[in-house]
């Protein structure tokens, strides 16, 4: 940590003293940690058009946070994790057999798991564990909660190197995906568990009104701008990466929700890629 914090102390700005604002440099840390975790996942879901499904997992998330707050648990973190993924799982497995549609089988659990989360939310004194969950805190960032974000955006990377190609063959089509060898519903259900842990351990700063916006934009803007697979992942995660950072400077010096200014402030970069969209 001392090493990162030296090299923050070198930036020309008063919250960068060293020994000053630590719990700044904690939350700009994460910032550098898990927006470029977004910007990989947001390829994957922007590809394979799975925006919906990963809304719904933050509806998980946020439940899994209120449950495992209110089971006592040392670190609820755990608790939300083991939630999110039963849920992924069985929203996956759910939409593969069911004959209804996959937006209506996600609908049904989204919309009833973030019912179980308000509820058990605003219990007794519950509203300000609530507010943290819905808006995000990224100045609540602990150092020992740096670590676990460097190690899931390094498990994210190794799983983007393996499983991306096999996530766009898929969402051509199943049985393309098939004569390849790849079996879809594996590949869906480790998606999900991935997304789903991800999510989980970002909620608490990012907050779950505005998660699946970071999931969704930064490969959405690259979408407009580029064709080609590799500048499209790079501009991806360099654009989230970009964003974040300044969205958490501003909010230092507005006094505003840092999750929420970096979305604006990707939804300015989406409005502008559209009108010099690229054209296939």
């Amino acid at each position: 940590m001392n090493f990162f914090y030296s090299i923050i102390d070198l930036l020309p700005f008063e919250w960068a003293q060293p020994g000053t604002s630590l719990f700044f440099k904690n939350a700009l840390l994460a910032v550098i940690l898990i927006t470029p975790l977004f910007g990989l996942l947001s390829t994957m879901i922007v590809n394979t058009r799975m925006s919906f499904f990963s809304e719904s997992l933050g509806h998980g998330a946020f439940t899994g946070m209120v449950i495992g707050s209110l089971a006592g648990l040392v670190e609820p973190l755990w608790g939300a994790v083991l939630f999110s993924v039963v849920f992924a799982l069985l929203v996956t497995i759910t939409k593969d057999r069911a004959r209804l549609s996959a937006d209506t089988i996600i609908g049904v659990y989204s919309a009833v798991s973030i019912a179980l989360g308000l509820v058990l939310a605003t219990q007794g004194s519950g509203l300000s564990r609530l507010s943290t969950l819905l808006v995000g805190d990224l100045m609540s960032v602990r150092p020992r909660e740096l670590f676990w974000a460097l190690l899931l955006l390094v498990g994210v990377v190794i799983y983007w190197v393996f499983a991306s190609n096999r996530l766009v063959t898929l969402s051509l089509h199943r049985s393309i995906a098939r004569s390849r060898g790849i079996r879809p519903l594996a590949s869906e259900l480790l998606f999900s568990v991935v997304v789903a842990i991800a999510v989980t351990v970002a909620i608490r700063w990012v907050g779950m009104l505005v998660i699946n916006a970071l999931l969704i934009l930064p490969a959405a803007v690259s979408r407009n701008v580029t064709g080609r697979m590799s500048s499209f992942t790079l501009v991806s995660v360099g654009l989230a990466l970009l964003c974040g950072i300044a969205g958490c400077i501003l909010s230092y010096y507005l006094g505003c929700a840092a999750s929420a200014l970096i979305v604006l402030i990707l939804g300015v970069f989406f409005g502008i890629s559209m009108l010099f969209r690229h054209h296939p």
